[in-house]
Order: C-alpha cells, then sequence, then structure tokens
C-alpha cells in the first residue's frame, strides 16, 4: 500500500521513446524531452532529457547563475558537459556520471559534446533561475 496523500496528488505516467516531442526549452543551445513526471506529481517535481541541439548561440547557461530549487539531480546520458560550481571548482561530467547540484549553488556551464543527453530531475517543477555574479 502507498501513501494515501501521494496517491492522491500524483498519477501514473508512462512516458514512450516512440512518442518523445523534443522541444526548445531554457537554454537555446538545447531540446528538451519532458519526461510526464510534472504533471503525473501535480509540479512536485520535473524530470526531463536534454540534449546538444548543435546551435553555436552562447546564451545565460554560460553566464554564472542559480537555480531555486529543492532538489537537482544529473545524470549523463551521452557525451560530456563541463560545469563550474562555486567552491567546488570546475567538473567535467562524463556518460554515466552523476551529481546531486545543491540547492542554491552558483555554477556555469563552460562547454558540451556535440552529442551530449542528460537526464535532469528538479523539485519543485517550476523553479526559478537567477543569473548573478560570478564568485570572487
Amino acid at each position: 500500500m502507498g501513501n494515501k496523500t501521494t496517491e492522491k496528488q500524483w498519477h501514473f505516467v508512462h512516458n514512450e521513446d516512440a512518442n518523445a516531442v523534443w522541444t526548445q526549452g531554457m537554454r537555446e543551445i538545447f531540446e528538451y524531452r519532458d519526461l510526464g513526471i510534472k504533471s503525473g506529481t501535480n509540479d512536485d517535481y520535473v524530470a526531463h532529457v536534454i540534449r546538444a541541439n548543435g546551435k553555436e548561440e552562447h546564451d545565460q547557461i554560460h553566464q554564472w547563475h542559480f537555480h531555486e530549487c529543492q532538489f537537482q539531480m544529473v545524470y549523463i546520458l551521452k557525451g560530456w558537459a563541463t560545469f563550474e560550481y562555486e567552491g567546488v571548482g570546475v567538473r567535467t561530467l562524463r556518460q554515466g556520471d552523476c551529481i546531486n547540484q545543491v540547492p542554491m549553488i552558483k555554477h556555469r556551464e563552460i562547454e558540451c559534446s556535440t552529442d551530449l543527453e542528460m537526464l535532469e530531475i528538479v523539485s519543485p517543477a517550476n523553479f526559478t533561475t537567477k543569473i548573478v555574479a560570478g564568485p570572487d
């Protein structure tokens, strides 16, 4: 038996790869595939696959920023991405790597492979991103 509160709020979602829809998301250089978790959890979580789309434009992902959220996990499915985190330094995430990106940590993407695909799970689903000055 499950949690009665969760059973009332959340519903089962089956998001099929064969019917995947890729859209322009938060970042110009990436495409996003919403996995249905946002609607399935009534905005408690969002899960999406993010992939490089080949665009060369440098949008705000390359600027220092943070996300107002309670949880953020990134898992690299394919390729690699290099990020810089305040207090942690530069980290290159490769296929099979996973990070728990602590809430409110300042970070920026430095570069990524052209074949990058990553799974990101964030709570709450409707988090906001703030551009900030980089660490000293």
